[in-house]
């Protein structure tokens, strides 16, 4: 699928869930968990599925784990939403060679690849991490801006220059308004802009976004896709008071480490998404009372 074809596709996706990865007692993946937690979430409006990004524990799975994890879902899928694989490490050479394999399964529509952490780049180096990454193969590439989790940001010139390459079609924007305001009015018309921050999801979209690349869809989709109904008929009030309601509960899920607080949900839930794999622990008692208490029912 080329860049521009995987775009007109991607057009339809306004709510992206990053997945979880459900774990057993003893700390292998849970396969059995994933069709009825990845229906649940086709019925509430999840357009799009990351598999294998941050929500996933990605730095904890093995290379033949995400490979596992991709062939599993896009099983339960069979083509009703656009699958997203997160391709990207600290390590180019690793990428490149990760993307190259990914492309060749032929199911997955694009690749998520993260600003390279712990080596603290250069622009320069983050340009030529993402465009090696981007003309390995015809994946195309969606850039991953998360300086909260890896300390370096891709600044804004540098995004403006990178979305000139032919395969990066899109970000997931995990920084501010500001920022997402400037890339949404500079950036080419077609290339799709995703908050990666459920609680900008609102001024995001009303700022002419695509939408938002999510971890409270788990259980909030319903919620986002009203909220983005109102947004695009004109009806900001009725948007903001969704917002306003819903925002107690994304900051609830976001209020330990994630993915803990939204684990803690889908397990209370009745999910069976398990545990985490350390460093990340699960919440206290007290924290997921707390958190239970903010969701509600």
């Amino acid at each position: 699928m080329s860049a521009k074809e995987t775009i007109e596709k991607l057009q339809n996706a306004r709510i992206i869930t990053a997945l979880v990865t459900p774990f057993k007692e003893n700390g292998q993946i849970n396969f059995g968990a994933f069709p009825k937690l990845i229906e649940d979430l086709l019925a509430n409006h999840t357009e799009g599925l990351i598999l294998a990004g941050t929500t996933a524990e990605s730095p904890t799975l093995t290379h033949d784990e995400e490979l596992a994890i991709f062939a599993a879902v896009n099983k339960i899928v069979d083509g009703r939403i656009p699958l997203i694989a997160g391709v990207g490490t600290n390590d180019t050479r690793d990428s490149v060679e990760f993307v190259k394999e990914v492309a060749e399964l032929g199911y997955i529509d694009a690749g998520l690849a993260v600003t390279p952490y712990y080596n603290k780049p250069s622009q320069e180096g983050i340009y030529q991490h993402f465009k090696a990454i981007a003309t390995a193969s015809d994946l195309p590439i969606i850039l991953y801006n998360i300086p909260g989790r890896v300390v370096t940001e891709i600044q804004v010139e540098t995004i403006l220059r990178l979305a000139e390459l032919e395969n990066v079609i899109a970000i997931k924007e995990c920084t501010n308004t500001d920022n997402l305001a400037y890339l949404i009015e500079k950036l080419p018309k077609d290339f799709l802009v995703y908050t990666g921050e459920d609680g900008l999801a609102f001024h995001t979209k009303a700022l002419g976004a695509q939408g938002v690349i999510s971890v409270a869809s788990h259980i909030l989709g319903q919620e986002f896709f009203e909220m983005f109904a109102e947004i695009d008929q004109g009806s900001i009030q009725k948007a903001a008071a969704i917002q306003r309601k819903i925002l107690p509960k994304i900051n609830a899920l976001f209020s330990v480490t994630s993915p803990a607080p939204i684990k803690t949900v889908l397990n209370a839930k009745g999910y069976e998404v398990g545990g985490l794999r350390l460093p990340l622990v699960a919440c206290t008692t007290e924290e997921s009372k707390i958190i239970l208490e903010k969701i509600g029912n």
